[in-house]
């Protein structure tokens, strides 16, 4: 059989056009350039997988395996391997135990000749690429128990591959989790029982289960469980805390056809911090495996709390074989406010001078604002430079605008700068943007604005903050009281700042909050002032505000998955 898809042909067709330039460029070269250490890739995909017992009647149910490439090249621009490559799956190890087909996935083409198949590809991109989907169903004549296994090999010319072993086996248990009706509209201070149920589905007992509890920075559970161990990740929000994951594991023997719940439902709690928020609940069988997986190499701490217990539920679920079915997820929409209290700076210098300032702003709380679904910037930091000064330094997060807000191609001395923020926020973070200003004029207390406001310049009001009059502060060159190194301006929360430095009161928030990646740029309103939004109309919050719009947005997927913690996110950036 032979699967040719559109991206293994455009693939074709450039490693033919890269090629033909190559050896056009090789016939101008007069000495060979010295080549670099021959690349190494790594073959994987599930390491175990259990399938369906050949039926009785009807067709055998069938498991999708993912072959994967990883090239640990961090260079998206030239790190890609430009060549030809074969993938050699030996098939001969599950002979009477699984039959293979290849799926719609990866861009390789594939062809099956007994028991081996054989795959041609070209280029290998920086990080993890899929190059062949199998399907895999038991064979006629096997039996329970049976196990086998498929080796994968790859070659090229200069480069090398590791080899990679997927392990099959026919029967196993099928651990299903019940979908819990929680409240999803919440008040700080909210809590409600979690009674964690699943059934096993499948053919054999589970020897012991490992249940994951993942959850986000607004909600706690009211107690730590000593069979349970904790750890905090940013899980790619870029707030350190942003989750916490809980593995509580539970010895025994889970027997197929059983329905199990814990004895004392933990409670989950919206905390003061709580805004939007999301809960993940996960069982699988225990083992070394399924918690390296999980653990992904984060530290965890133990629980001193009571021991968290299972017992047989009074009814069995309907069987439900589908194993994506194996984790469940919970939102919360919790009414809170968050504070959003911008600052500026003040500094002093003569013409030809360059100066440092950092102006921003500080979440209040009580909310973190965490955007955990569509993966929005939570807000911008739009930052007007005083007359008489240009910038020769900025954020990553910053771009440069026109006046008016506009798109701007020279990312130099613009007279306006949109500061993106991650997805996230934290309650006590405090979110400083360091610039450096060239004074190319001396104006006395020349004046620019520093507003933190909603992404889209059209709506620029912060719907979750209860005080838009903080929301602006100014940043202040070559004011008549002012001295370098010292300004004694007033920042927008209230505090004093010197050259360089972010006032003085306010929480100090993490590093974190500060990386986020820029994005696009968008074409302002022709309507909109060239100094930024007022106190008054200031913010930053999502177009759609409404718990609905947010929270079931198919702009980001969470995921948590046999393997480790995928947390995924498709920024769709906002038009600032």
């Amino acid at each position: 059989m032979r699967s040719t898809t559109p991206r293994a042909a455009l693939r074709r067709a450039a490693g033919g056009f890269a090629a033909a330039g190559l050896l056009a460029a090789g016939s101008l070269a007069l000495t060979a350039p010295a080549q670099a250490a021959a690349p190494e890739f790594t073959l994987g995909g599930p390491a175990g997988t259990a399938l369906h017992p050949y039926p009785a009647t009807g067709t055998p149910q069938k498991a999708s395996l993912d072959f994967t490439v990883n090239n640990p090249s961090e260079d998206e621009e030239n790190g890609a391997f430009e060549g030809e490559y074969t993938v050699r799956f030996d098939l001969s190890g599950i002979k009477g135990v699984a039959d293979v087909a290849f799926g719609k996935e990866g861009g390789a083409d594939c062809t099956v000749t007994g028991t081996s198949a054989v795959c041609h590809d070209w280029g290998i991109f920086p990080g993890l690429s899929t190059l062949a989907e199998l399907d895999v169903t038991a064979a006629k004549g096997s039996e329970e128990g049976d196990t086998g296994a498929i080796e994968v090999t790859a070659e090229a010319d200069g480069a090398t591959f590791t080899s990679f072993t997927a392990r099959i086996g026919i029967g196993g248990p099928d651990l299903s989790m019940e979908r819990l009706p929680l409240r999803a509209e919440l008040k700080t201070g909210d809590t409600q029982p979690v009674p964690v149920t699943f059934t096993n589905n499948g053919t054999r007992a589970a020897d012991g289960v490992l249940l994951s509890l993942r959850y986000t920075r607004g909600m706690e559970f009211t107690e730590r469980y000593r069979n349970c161990e904790y750890s905090e990740s940013d899980g790619g929000m870029g707030s350190p805390g942003a989750w916490t994951t809980a593995l509580c594991s539970f010895d025994g023997s889970y027997e197929p056809g059983v329905a199990y719940t814990l004895a004392e439902p933990p409670s989950i709690r919206a905390t003061k911090r709580a805004f939007y928020d999301s809960f993940l609940y996960r069982i699988e069988e225990d083992g070394s495996a399924a918690r390296a997986a999980q653990r992904a190499g984060a530290e965890y701490s133990p629980g001193k709390g009571a021991t968290l217990a299972l017992r047989k539920a009074p009814a069995a679920l309907s069987a439900d074989l589908d194993p994506s079915d194996n984790q469940q997820e919970a939102d919360f929409r919790t009414a809170n406010t968050a504070d959003f209290a911008a600052y500026g700076d003040r500094a002093k210098g003569a013409a030809g001078d360059s100066v440092e300032v950092k102006v921003g702003f500080r979440n209040r709380g009580p909310a973190w604002i965490g955007y955990i679904r569509s993966g929005e910037d939570v807000a911008t930091v739009d930052v007007t430079v005083p007359e008489g000064a240009s910038v020769v330094a900025k954020p990553e997060s910053c771009r440069g605008v026109t006046a008016a807000g506009g798109y701007r191609e020279n990312q130099t001395a613009a007279p306006r700068y949109f500061c993106s923020t991650p997805m996230s926020v934290r309650e006590d973070a405090d979110f400083a943007l360091p610039f450096e200003l060239k004074i190319t004029k001396v104006v006395e207390g020349a004046s620019g604005k520093v507003v933190v406001r909603n992404p889209f310049l059209q709506d620029p009001k912060l719907q979750f903050d209860p005080e838009p009059a903080n929301n602006t502060a100014s940043l202040v060159l070559n004011a008549e009281d002012s001295g370098t190194g010292n300004s004694g301006s007033t920042t927008g929360d209230g505090g004093t700042s010197s050259t360089g430095t972010t006032g003085t009161t306010g929480t100090t928030g993490s590093a974190g909050d500060s990386g986020a990646t820029t994005g696009d740029g968008s074409t302002g309103s022709a309507g909109s002032s060239s100094s930024g939004s007022t106190g008054g109309d200031s913010g930053g919050g999502l177009a759609a505000t409404g718990s609905a719009a947010l929270m079931t947005g198919a702009a980001a997927v969470v995921a948590l998955v046999a393997g480790g913690v995928l947390y995924t996110v498709s920024r769709r950036r906002a038009a600032a």
